[in-house]
């Protein structure tokens, strides 16, 4: 278990522990909560020796192996999927064994080696390197793609990925939602409630919490504090606790006051002395109580907009994406839509589906592709970035955004008028001078919505907000938009916040938009059975399934006709009779497989049973010979697997 006692941290001059205390048990699931800046980061580098307490004991068991999400951007031009398997420490160092004693021709080493690669599931890593990726929203044809080719957001998934293959004992998660779309963080729940290990996340959001975690560490003011429960249970409990609290520090003060009310009237009083001074010494004793102090939490409003146009938008045959040297490339094609005075609509689909595209067309960021977009008179459009550098500049301050933005765009402002306004999102005294560069992710947050805030709109776009928000920010944002008298389109993977503020649903798949006729817990449903058609549609079966359509709750197809049954029958014939070799030769490299494992089960039992040193140099060889046979066979089935999708695929 993990056992912190009496444990002091100082980061420079600042103590982001002071006398923490907390017990781990082994295999529970641990959220650690806090305000940003809090020290939860710092917590994680402890427990990881890159950062050493100033007082205090940390133990953490020594044969425990740790995984976290490395916080460094590779530039490396290995493949994908060979990235994440290189998070496999026990599998690369088995590798790396084998290497070594193939080039010294070496047969017991290379027997050993085997073995080692056997307990380290080298058989079938790649294809759980490849389930990582692909659960996390990697398509196939990126399994193999450069590290270097991806993004930044991208690049961030494959090092959880990374983290993911690596088998531990402890595993540290900061933020892993952060740059995970609504259909990937589903996946991520799924899979973390099935490791084994004691789990430490760091996260903001509250239903990700809730899912995953049985147990929740609090850090305020350098001081840990354990509750049993996931979040919600916990925000219940330090409630009543702060109650609790409260009413014993009042309970505490009159006590205070009774004994300094008699010290005062009687230490002067050679009678009364003794009991003056023992008194003085009971108040010098007492435990000092702290009264709760309410932080002050964040909160603000949008302004009353000045007109609410309606309709506020309408899309006719409206198609976005963008333009490379190659030529157009066209994401979302055929919108026909209106937006309306007063909806909230939630924006759905998996990412590289268009949302973060149709909401750029829509802020004039980029030009629609074809089709036409009409704007109610008087429409003003509050747009939050997915990326806040897109509309912040990294050398300006926080006041300087707002002078040219009130210059720009309006409404005019004096600058201690600004000085003021910006003090209302916590910026003040000389953070509004501040480089933009230098804030934290969720200072530079607040400064996108108080540019919003400022402008008045009365239609806000909203591309993933609450990337950087800690939970008091978020629940600061949640509220403002259910007051907010506007239009809200919002794209997000926080799950409270699209549950809170939005009561109709846009889903982007396909290529095209369409109204989601239902809440979030019927699209977690819908995503779960988009899953399994695509898992049943990449096995080796006559016919893939077609997928099923983006729109309300997949609903059933119409009754079929006679014609059409007739027609599809005859297509699948036509389908069995052009895969019926492949899938011939399909069962053939299964049947080699299999004998080609019992072979090796064989082969290991007589290692185990203490073969002599020539039969073990023998047994390496033949082990290995077999590894290179199964390798072959394997990608030669993934072959003949494509092959067999391919022509579902045309004729479907």
């Amino acid at each position: 278990m993990i056992t912190l006692r009496d444990v002091t941290l100082r980061r420079g001059t600042k103590v982001v522990l002071d006398g923490a205390s907390a017990t781990l048990q082994p295999g529970e699931k641990i959220g650690l909560v806090g305000r940003n800046g809090a020290g939860k980061s710092s917590l994680f580098a402890l427990l990881t020796d890159r950062l050493h307490n100033d007082r205090g004991d940390v133990e953490v068991p020594r044969h425990w192996r740790r995984a976290e999400v490395a916080q460094n951007m590779p530039e490396t031009e290995d493949g994908a999927t060979d990235f994440v398997l290189q998070g496999d420490l026990p599998l690369m160092a088995a590798q790396a064994a084998l290497a070594a004693a193939e080039a010294a021709n070496d047969g017991h080493a290379m027997a050993e080696a085997h073995a080692a690669l056997q307990d380290a599931g080298a058989f079938d890593a790649r294809s759980r390197a490849q389930t990582l990726l692909m659960g996390l929203g990697f398509k196939t044809v990126q399994l193999d793609a450069p590290v270097n080719s991806f993004s930044g957001g991208w690049r961030m998934r494959l090092q959880l990925a990374r983290a993911l293959m690596c088998p531990s004992e402890l595993m540290l998660l900061d933020e892993p939602t952060n740059h995970l779309d609504l259909d990937a963080l589903v996946w991520l729940e799924a899979w973390l409630q099935r490791y084994e290990g004691t789990l430490i996340v760091i996260s903001h959001d509250r239903e990700f919490l809730d899912a995953i975690t049985k147990v929740t560490l609090h850090l305020d003011e350098g001081k840990l504090v354990r509750y049993g429960g996931n979040y919600s249970s916990f925000e219940t409990q330090r409630a009543e606790r702060m109650v609790l609290q409260q009413a014993a520090f009042e309970k505490q003060q009159e006590k205070v006051a009774h004994l300094q009310k008699f010290i005062d009237r009687f230490k002067a009083k050679a009678s009364k002395a003794k009991q003056a001074q023992s008194r003085v010494k009971a108040l010098e004793r007492m435990e000092k109580l702290a009264p709760v102090l309410a932080s002050a939490d964040f909160n603000f409003e949008f302004r009353e907009p000045l007109n609410l146009p309606n309709p506020m938008l309408m899309f006719d045959a409206l198609s976005a994406g963008y333009r490379t040297d190659a030529g157009d490339k066209i994401i979302v094609r055929g919108v026909d839509r209106s937006v309306l005075a007063g909806q909230r609509i939630g924006i759905l689909g998996a990412n590289g589906q268009g949302k973060s595209t149709l909401v750029k067309t829509i802020a004039k960021a980029q030009a629609p592709m074809a089709g036409t977009m009409t704007e109610g008179k008087g429409l003003s459009i509050g747009y939050f970035a997915q990326q806040e550098l897109d509309v912040l500049r990294l050398d300006e301050g926080p006041l300087e955004h707002m002078v040219r933005l009130a210059r720009e765009v309006g409404p005019q402002g004096r600058e201690q008028e600004l000085r003021d306004f910006l003090g209302q999102f916590r910026f003040t005294g000389d953070m509004v001078g501040q480089a933009v560069g230098s804030l934290s992710g969720g200072e530079k947050a607040r400064l996108v919505l108080a540019m919003l805030v400022w402008q008045r709109p009365n239609l806000l776009l909203l591309d993933e907000p609450t990337n950087h928000l800690d939970l008091n920010t978020r629940e600061a944002l949640s509220l403002a938009l259910n007051e907010f008298e506007g239009t809200v389109m919002l794209v997000s993977h926080d799950r409270a916040l699209l549950r809170e503020v939005c009561d109709e649903f846009w889903l982007v798949a396909d290529g095209v938009v369409k109204p989601f006729d239902g809440d979030l817990d019927d699209y977690q449903r819908w995503l779960l059975e988009q899953s399994r058609e695509a898992s049943r549609s990449a096995k080796p079966q006559a016919a893939a399934p077609k997928p099923v359509e983006a729109s309300a709750k997949a609903p059933a197809p119409a009754p079929a006709t006679r014609d059409d049954r007739k027609a599809a029958g005859q297509a699948r014939a036509r389908l069995s009779e052009q895969t019926r070799p492949l899938r011939r030769e399909m069962e053939q490299i299964d049947k080699l497989l299999a004998t080609l494992a019992d072979e090796r089960s064989e082969l290991e039992a007589q290692l185990n049973a203490g073969a002599s040193a020539v039969a073990i140099a023998e047994i390496g060889r033949r082990l290995k010979a077999i590894a290179d046979e199964q390798e072959a066979a394997e990608l030669r089935w993934l072959e003949l697997g494509e092959q067999i999708e391919a022509l579902g695929t045309t004729t479907s």
